[in-house]
């Protein structure tokens, strides 16, 4: 770690309250620059931390060292990521990550060059804990056990997305030289079927010097028995004419599909590796019974549900908090009398946002008020988008008291609450319910 020291001093304010020391941190790759005040000298450090484990304890120890007395609060351009992982084995750091656009606003308002460089972000980070630490919000980690199910989590949906990207590319081969596989190997290029399918027979011209039993015996083995398909499969299979010959474009084809039909088998065993460990790791999180119980949340859904909200109570002090932070409540833009916009947020955690406009969406399939709630925002003219965006927000406030008191939702207290507070909406289900009876 290489260290400067600068001659300019900072004038002590209330914001340090009882820290020895205040360092503003800004994250790279291979190193971080640091800026570092001293609370008792009131001087400013600067520095350079090379990005290796051996570096960061060596650097955390002789911080400890120097100030043994108080802690350091620390603020830093992430939530997440490796650096702070490391960071959170000291507890004598207060981290304080901060959204990257706080600092390049915060920056672009003293700077119109927009120029910009690590140490000058390191000190914005300082500036930010030196006269504006009472609007940000110290880190607070979930429990582990939360914490490793939202990573299993996030990372189950990074490899849908990959499979998602790997099917699309496997359909667009198929079509350049081998469309009738689309029909015959099956409705989900990614299932194992389609994929053994076609790693046995890579071309049309493979498939059809194969016998009719040994195709028809593929589809039994692979769980696809119903004759009238097969059959009808295996009449078109000698009526189907390759879309060319050439062998210089067939060979390519088949190596690039095989190469695809390979990555998406190894995805499909991953992914039940996934659902596996959530499973279990989900079944015996203290918060579980609480987000079973929300209609429609459902084995996937309902841990995603519960990494959203975390384990730490003190995050989220009203409803308004986690509706702001996930992105669901929207904006009001106004400027002067005339001007008024409302629009969805731009900035916003997009899985965490995903995870409560799905549940919003299914919930309308297995919930008979959010799926009239859903229904009326439509009437009035709203997008489904928007629809399931204000049914989300709905939920969240619901979803918080039973988060907030550690109690499971319960659809009759709900429903009861509305009729007492004359509720339209509870008044229209009633309706509802009595013509069907």
């Amino acid at each position: 770690m290489k260290s400067t020291h600068d001659d300019k001093t900072m004038k002590k304010t209330e914001a340090e309250g009882d820290f020895a020391a205040l360092i503003g941190l800004d994250w790279g790759s291979q190193e971080h620059a640091l800026c570092l005040h001293d609370c008792t000298t009131g001087r400013c450090e600067t520095s350079i931390l090379e990005h290796t484990p051996e570096a960061i304890a060596q650097w955390a120890a002789a911080l400890q060292t120097r100030f043994p007395d108080g802690k350091i609060a620390l603020c830093l351009e992430q939530a997440r990521g490796p650096l702070i992982s490391a960071l959170m084995a000291y507890p004598f750091l207060v981290l304080y990550p901060v959204n990257p656009a706080t600092t390049a606003r915060y920056r672009q308002a003293f700077k119109t060059s927009r120029a910009k460089s690590d140490p000058s972000d390191a000190q914005v980070c300082l500036e930010l804990l030196l006269h504006h630490r009472d609007k940000l919000m110290q880190w607070q980690p979930d429990e582990p056990q939360t914490r490793e199910l939202a990573r299993l989590l996030e990372h189950r949906r990074g490899a849908v997305d990959l499979r998602t990207l790997l099917t699309n590319m496997l359909r667009d081969a198929l079509k350049s030289y081998y469309p009738q596989a689309l029909a015959l190997a099956g409705q989900d290029l990614f299932a194992p079927l389609a994929c053994q399918f076609l790693l046995k027979w890579p071309s049309l011209q493979e498939l059809q010097k194969a016998r009719k039993e040994t195709v028809r015996k593929f589809y039994y083995v692979h769980n696809c028995r119903r004759q009238d398909v097969i059959n009808k499969r295996l009449e078109g299979i000698a009526q189907m004419t390759p879309l060319f010959h050439d062998a210089a474009l067939l060979e390519p084809a088949k190596v690039h599909v095989t190469m695809l039909a390979r990555q998406l088998l190894q995805l499909s065993t991953a992914l039940k590796d996934y659902d596996s460990r959530i499973e279990r790791l989900f079944a015996r999180h203290a918060d579980a019974f609480i987000w079973k119980s929300f209609p429609g949340a459902g084995p996937t859904l309902a841990p995603r549900l519960c990494c959203a909200f975390g384990s730490e109570r003190s995050r989220y002090q009203s409803a308004a908090a986690i509706q702001q932070y996930s992105g669901i409540a929207p904006v009001t833009e106004r400027s002067g009398k005339n001007q008024h916009w409302v629009h969805r947020r731009w900035g916003r955690p997009h899985f965490v946002h995903q995870s409560f406009f799905e549940y919003a969406n299914q919930s309308a399939l297995q919930c008979a008020w959010a799926k009239l709630f859903l229904q009326e925002q439509m009437a009035k003219g709203k997008t489904h988008p928007s629809a399931v965006r204000a049914l989300a927000f709905k939920w969240q406030r619901i979803m918080f008291v039973c988060w907030r008191d550690r109690v499971a939702y319960d659809e009759t207290t709900y429903l009861n609450s509305l009729k007492r507070r004359g509720s339209p909406l509870a008044h229209k289900l009633e309706l509802i319910l009595a013509k069907a009876a």
